[in-house]
């Protein structure tokens, strides 16, 4: 789950929690709009089942937890550091919603979160480079091992509040020496980047193949009108039914035919179909 390997059999989403790729929109709100009878047309929400919002969690709670320990709670550098985790937790829950209406503004938002992960990446390196500690190289045996566990790690979020996914990295995150937890985060980071990625990936390409909201709202409801006029042509009780008035094609020449009068002869006064190319064709159908 680093941003060099990962499960590679998925593509484009970020992972579910059982290392399924899938859409993030199944959220309990759209559940219950359906129990109520109510289908949204794009749904949203989710997030709490997506891996890379579990990273962006456990990079939050880390990076509040170092900066406590490690940095000058007056610094400026502690208000940045805290705020780039936050935005890269907040913005991936704060897209998932934005989806119901708005695929740009979803889209938008992820690479914000992805954007803000990458600033606290560097905060992490500056106070590593800074303070001329060693920053463990991606082949490293303890980022392989930090890694592993974020590939192999699975959480039950039936319970919003279950701190389990900290723990498999408290090993680290615990340590007394800053250079060891900076390194582990810096690993998280480059994991959730890496899910961030295919998760934007993803929703490119579903932008491209389906469209965005608007896009799919016209066309609900260009369907909708569709299945209404069928509807209504196929009701005999309807004395307006619009197929009465339905052009036929003429038997000679394949022209649509308009509705004359006869003028002369028994019918004179009764209506009949005669083809539009008269006195060229002279094609007739009785009206029905």
């Amino acid at each position: 789950m680093s941003n060099h390997e990962e499960e590679k059999g998925a593509q484009g989403r970020s992972l579910g929690l059982d290392g399924s790729v899938g859409s993030d929109r199944s959220d309990r709100s759209v559940e219950r709009a359906n129990a109520a009878g109510h289908r949204r047309l794009r749904p949203s929400g989710g997030y709490r089942n997506l891996r890379s919002f579990h990273a962006a969690t456990i990079i939050y709670d880390a990076t509040v937890a170092f900066c406590g320990r490690f940095l000058d709670k007056r610094s400026r550098t502690v208000d940045q550091m805290v705020q780039a985790a936050r935005s890269g937790r907040q913005n991936i829950a704060e897209g998932s919603r934005a989806a119901a209406t708005s695929s740009q503004t979803e889209l938008r938002l992820v690479n914000i979160a992805r954007a803000s992960l990458d600033e606290l990446l560097l905060d992490y390196e500056d106070f590593l480079r800074q303070r001329h500690l060693p920053q463990w190289a991606k082949d490293d045996p303890r980022s392989q091992t930090v890694r592993k566990v974020g590939r192999e790690h699975r959480t039950d979020r039936s319970d919003p509040t279950d701190p389990s996914d900290y723990a498999p990295y408290a090993r680290w995150l615990t340590q007394e020496d800053p250079s060891v937890v900076a390194n582990a985060i810096i690993c998280m980071i480059h994991q959730a980047n890496y899910l961030l990625d295919r998760q934007i990936a993803g929703l490119e390409r579903e932008f491209v193949q389906e469209g965005g909201y608007s896009e799919q709202l016209a066309a609900a409801r260009i369907a909708e009108r569709t299945r209404q006029r069928e509807a209504d042509r196929s009701d005999p009780s309807d004395p307006t039914d619009p197929s009465d008035n339905v052009c036929p094609a003429c038997p000679l020449c394949n022209k649509p035919m308009v509705l004359r009068t006869a003028r002369t002869g028994a019918r004179a006064g009764s209506q009949f179909w005669g083809c539009s190319g008269y006195p060229e064709c002279k094609g007739k159908r009785a009206q029905r």
